[in-house]
């Protein structure tokens, strides 16, 4: 968190399991005020299990979380006043009026009249749809779905808003209109986002990224400073039997390579000039080699020996 910023998330030794396999193992990390904080991770990871547990859905095994300096388990009526919630799946009411549904939410958080009607229509300009506010929203695209959960998620104007998967199955210029609406009231009203994602798209659009596999943070930085950890060039080798190519590369180059999802990756400075030398030592062997900059894709199977896909969800 930057020096001398307000903590609005402060998560403390979190653990939680699903009939003893465990999904959060001593979870810890501290989100500040006006930060856009991304949860990366494969299906399984503990993503779902932290956001229900943050959004006062699911009671922790043991730890604690703090929202705003409310409990989510023991003040969870201050937290939900606290927070906007965004699920993966959408929470609309297809079959009444884009109006209706955000009239409906404000009542849930005690707003009527005209202070109610005012609100739906700040949120509604604010998201470019106040000229579709009496379309039904089943005949809306799924971009413009989206874009009505935001709304309702911050018709309260709560401090944090915790958005699952915000962009997931948007198309390429729905998912950049929501990135520039949550980057604008970030500027604009000091909002507090936390996304979790598993598109590196999303996670470099973060201030910080926290990685999380099989329960527990592998890494916590921003973007920039996690690829910089890896340094140099990732080449990426196909071939016929990597685990003797990767001893031999290791013999004639004193270069580790890792097996990762059908191929042998390796960090090294120089990689284009590398790439002729490899052709030359192993002559038949190699079908083909990529290189490029390190990416956070990279950074995620540095520390964890696999990509974010490859494990089942749990």
């Amino acid at each position: 968190m930057a020096d001398g910023s307000k903590t609005i998330l402060e998560v403390r030794q979190l653990t939680h399991s699903y009939g003893g396999t465990p999904a959060l193992r001593d979870l810890s990390f501290g989100m500040s005020s006006g930060e856009i904080f991304g949860l990366l991770g494969p299906n399984g990871g503990g993503k779902t299990t932290l956001f229900r547990i943050l959004s006062s859905l699911l009671q922790p095994d043991a730890g604690e979380a703090l929202i705003a300096n409310h409990s989510v388990t023991t003040d969870s009526h201050a937290v939900r006043r606290s927070i906007g919630v965004v699920f993966q799946a959408p929470s609309l009411d297809l079959q009444l009026t884009v109006r209706e549904n955000m009239r409906h939410q404000g009542r849930l958080y005690g707003i009527s009249g005209h202070a109610l009607e005012t609100r739906i229509d700040e949120m509604l300009e604010q998201v470019n749809l106040a000229d579709r506010e009496d379309e039904l929203v089943r005949n809306l695209s799924g971009g413009l779905m989206r874009r009505i959960d935001l709304a309702k998620g911050l018709m309260h104007r709560p401090s944090l808003v915790l958005l699952d998967e915000p962009t997931t199955g948007l198309d390429p210029g729905a998912r950049l209109d929501l990135w520039s609406y949550l980057e604008r009231a970030r500027e604009q009203d000091g909002l507090s986002v936390l996304i979790t994602t598993h598109l590196m798209e999303d996670a470099d659009r973060c201030d910080r990224l926290l990685f999380l596999d099989k329960g527990k943070a592998v890494a916590l930085d921003t973007p920039e400073a996690l690829r910089e950890e890896i340094g140099g060039d990732v080449v990426t080798i196909r071939g016929a039997d990597l685990a003797e190519l990767a001893g031999d590369i290791q013999s004639r180059f004193g270069q580790t390579a890792e097996t990762v999802d059908g191929t042998l990756r390796l960090r090294r400075a120089g990689g284009p000039e590398f790439v002729p030398e490899l052709f030359e030592a192993f002559p038949g062997r190699i079908e083909a080699v990529s290189v490029g900059k390190p990416t956070l894709e990279d950074v995620f199977i540095q520390k964890t020996g696999h990509r974010l896909w490859e494990r089942d969800a749990s």
